[in-house]
């Protein structure tokens, strides 16, 4: 398997241009898919010089309903013809971050594109293809993050704090390996670990994504004693990850100081070989 990463808050080398948002394009056996699109279109640029053909892409799936991992779906639409959209049918509602001066900013998807007909509505599990699906309706609330207190959804015409019920995390099982896609882990990685783990009865080996101990809108990390949980945690599932994105920059050197080499850094332009068999 073969991942490589279009949009991620920082770099490899200047040839890449970045922005808050995550993009992954993944390479099995079988297919082409991408998790996540970034903020806008930058993805499609990063992509050709990654020699990524996006009209190749068989599957896209969006974790969920934030424009920093969606804002790019109008132009893949454009620019690939074919591939199913898979996104949680509560991720088009309205979403909001509340900002240090108290005003709400809209952080959703564009709605008219819910209407687009290839995107695939998911909920609960969906089965993708073979090796390949989804699952949302994470349970627990361990050592979630407290920066999820200034993200917002609309609920019956006033706004209250997001749930994130509109979160999906991919999964691909190919030969004896098993590798997790989270978007932000809103819902906390810990519990999307865990959940994983009820699901299915086995561990996982590799796991992308953000893992959300920053919080852009104070410009704050999480408490060094929350991270330093959290790694222990992970460290001994005995997988691989790699992270970047809404993870931030403090959290990671926490993270790293715990884990070790079980943990890595995402950067844009990142190329990466899994050992699956």
């Amino acid at each position: 398997m073969v991942v490589k990463t279009l949009v991620e808050n920082t770099a490899v080398s200047n040839r890449f241009n970045t922005e808050h948002g995550l993009s992954l394009y993944i390479e099995t056996g079988k297919y082409k898919l991408l998790c996540d699109l970034g903020a806008s279109g930058l993805f499609l640029e990063n992509a050709k010089k990654l020699g990524v053909n996006i009209k190749d892409i068989d599957f896209l799936v969006i974790s969920h309903g934030h424009y920093d991992h969606g804002g790019g779906l109008r132009e893949f639409l454009k620019h690939n013809k074919k591939a199913e959209v898979f996104v949680h049918h509560k991720a088009f509602n309205n979403y909001y971050s509340l900002r240090p001066d108290g005003s709400l900013k809209y952080i959703g998807l564009e709605a008219e594109l819910k209407e687009n007909r290839r995107l695939v509505f998911t909920a609960d599990r969906f089965f993708i293809a073979e090796g390949i699906e989804v699952f949302s309706n994470v349970e627990g609330s361990a050592l979630c993050s407290n920066a999820n207190k200034t993200l917002l959804m609309e609920h019956e015409n006033t706004t209250v704090e997001d749930i994130f019920l509109h979160e999906q995390n991919l999964v691909i099982r190919e030969g004896e390996c098993t590798t997790l896609f989270a978007g932000c882990s809103h819902r906390g990685i810990v519990n999307i670990l865990n959940t994983f783990i009820g699901l299915k009865g086995r561990s996982l080996n590799y796991v992308f994504g953000g893992f959300h101990l920053y919080n852009p809108s104070l410009g704050q990390s999480e408490p060094k004693e929350l991270i330093n949980q959290v790694g222990e945690y992970l460290k001994n599932t005995g997988a691989v990850y790699y992270t970047g994105h809404c993870t931030g920059e403090e959290a990671y050197n926490t993270l790293k100081g715990v884990m070790g080499d079980s943990l890595l850094r995402l950067f844009t332009g990142s190329e990466i070989r899994l050992n699956t068999t």
